[in-house]
């Protein structure tokens, strides 16, 4: 059996067709409008990752193979890499106050993190509020144990999401506020219209059914800001 991962952040990432978006990942067919959707917005990684999974289908088809796909959503937890990637980026910029960089239009900015590659940023001027956005997280331990799982269980066949609880940023932003009140974590939401967003709902039935728990969604942003520190990437702060 062949395994592949590919990123579902291009559903977990979505808001007004939430549901739609989160039904056609669990039925593992795509859309035309997904892909007219990412080109119009120039979402070049959530179209490969599409596109990447789609050409695995095609070639295990072609060559028979047994594949078996798990689908994560923006996985936390515990860095390996001495650097900061995009998805633990997600969660540092709460902390460092560089929230202002990372919000939908105004001007682009580019910022390179550590020594991985570049990543296009947007910048709004603001550094006390956070994106009205919703958004799907997984731990890593989790997405390990979802591919260790499908490879071992003799059964498994097809597309397995592997998604905690969707959060809007405003709760992110509360639960890192209570976990770690020392940083300046942002309070408001930006534009002004409050938490409208309400984003995907996700199913992982089919990983708990390998015997696959989800980690609680506070316990993946603890282990990542823990590691973040631990790693040197974000200055620990005494408390006031």
């Amino acid at each position: 059996m062949d395994v592949v991962t590919s990123t579902e952040n291009t559903a977990s990432f979505a808001s007004g067709q939430g549901q739609t978006s989160a039904l056609r990942a669990r039925a593992g067919s795509s859309h035309p409008d997904d892909d007219a959707k990412n080109a119009h917005v120039q979402n070049w990684y959530c179209y490969a990752k599409k596109v990447a999974e789609q050409a695995a289908w095609e070639l295990a088809r072609q060559r028979r193979l047994d594949l078996v796909v798990v689908n994560p959503s923006l996985v936390l937890g515990q860095l390996l890499q001495p650097s900061v990637n995009a998805s633990t980026r997600h969660i540092l910029k709460y902390l460092d106050g560089s929230v202002k960089t990372y919000t939908q239009g105004r001007s682009q900015v580019q910022a390179n993190l550590g020594s991985g590659p570049s990543l296009v940023l947007f910048h709004s001027g603001s550094a006390t509020a956070y994106t009205d956005a919703a958004q799907a997280y997984v731990h890593v331990r989790d997405v390990a144990a979802a591919h260790l799982r499908v490879y071992e269980a003799p059964d498994a066949h097809g597309r397995y999401l592997c998604a905690g609880l969707t959060m809007h940023r405003g709760e992110v932003c509360r639960i890192l506020a209570k976990l770690f009140p020392e940083y300046p974590v942002p309070t408001e939401c930006k534009g002004g219209a409050g938490e409208t967003v309400k984003g995907c709902r996700f199913s992982s039935r089919r990983l708990t059914e390998l015997g696959v728990e989800v980690t609680p969604a506070s316990l993946c942003l603890y282990d990542t800001v823990s590691s973040l520190q631990d790693k040197g990437l974000l200055p620990r702060r005494a408390m006031n």
